[in-house]
């Protein structure tokens, strides 16, 4: 079964100067250390809840064959992870309903620390769908606990992502495929089609844009996520961060 969301992956293209702008908006930013074959190098934001916001570079030249390759180029949110609980049941499910999953793949890092990190993906051959992460080694070596997960700016988690599609239809039947449920029923989006999935804690809200800015960004970057709802400690209302500081990342930080 699909438990929540894992994390969030955001390409950038320095990870000490993206670790650093991270650090002054308030988050505690840990090193994650080198992927297996030494072509990128991570580090993460994590929360209260389970989730993560993995800053992620190249050490060089990223192939174009690589699963975060994208032709745009440009820093960002680039696809997110689910966490399954057992991985290869995940994987037949999906196919049984008619879902093409690459994998289980094996994959894994080295932390600074020297401690090996180890899990297992399964990658969907579209860029509207998110892939699965599951734990081959402990979870708590791959994820920081304690202190890892305390922000001054109060941030507790990730309560939703949004994503920018090109057939809300097509990619309806694809979650539902993922997920093995219908979508919720929802109010209406200003930006077009939208239907959402709960996903944990979180919603997952897909939306085929017609307009703005958001249909802008679809046509620049592609299918994917375009930007994140994030839970904060604070009683206060809804509160941006203007993407130039996150390097990309559109956030809109709510109570709960």
């Amino acid at each position: 079964m699909i438990t929540g969301i894992d994390h969030v992956v955001i390409w950038v293209d320095d990870l000490d100067a993206a670790s650093v702008d991270y650090v002054n908006l308030g988050f505690t930013v840990v090193p994650g250390g080198e992927h297996t074959g030494g072509v990128t190098h991570n580090a993460l934001v994590c929360f209260m809840d389970g989730s993560y916001l993995e800053l992620i570079a190249a050490k060089g030249e990223l192939p174009e064959s690589h699963f975060f390759y994208r032709q745009h180029g440009q820093e960002g949110l680039v696809t997110f992870a689910l966490l399954p609980d057992e991985i290869e049941k995940d994987i037949a499910r999906a196919r049984k309903r008619g879902l093409e999953l690459e994998g289980p793949t094996p994959g894994g890092r080295t932390r600074p620390d020297g401690q090996e990190v180890k899990w297992q993906t399964a990658k969907p051959t579209t860029h509207d769908l998110p892939f699965l992460c599951g734990d081959v080694t402990p979870r708590e070596l791959r994820v920081p606990t304690g202190a890892a997960r305390l922000h001054t700016n109060g941030i507790k988690g990730i309560g939703g992502i949004l994503l920018a599609v090109e057939d809300i239809e097509v990619s309806k039947k694809r979650y539902s495929a993922l997920l093995g449920r219908e979508p919720m029923v929802g109010p209406p989006d200003p930006d077009g089609p939208a239907v959402a999935f709960s996903v944990g804690d979180a919603t997952i809200v897909v939306i085929q844009p017609t307009q703005g800015g958001m249909r802008d960004y679809l046509v620049a970057r592609g299918e994917g996520p375009y930007g994140l709802i994030m839970r904060s400690g604070a009683s206060s209302g809804p509160r941006n961060i203007d993407p130039d500081e996150t390097h990309g990342v559109g956030m809109v930080i709510v109570p709960g």
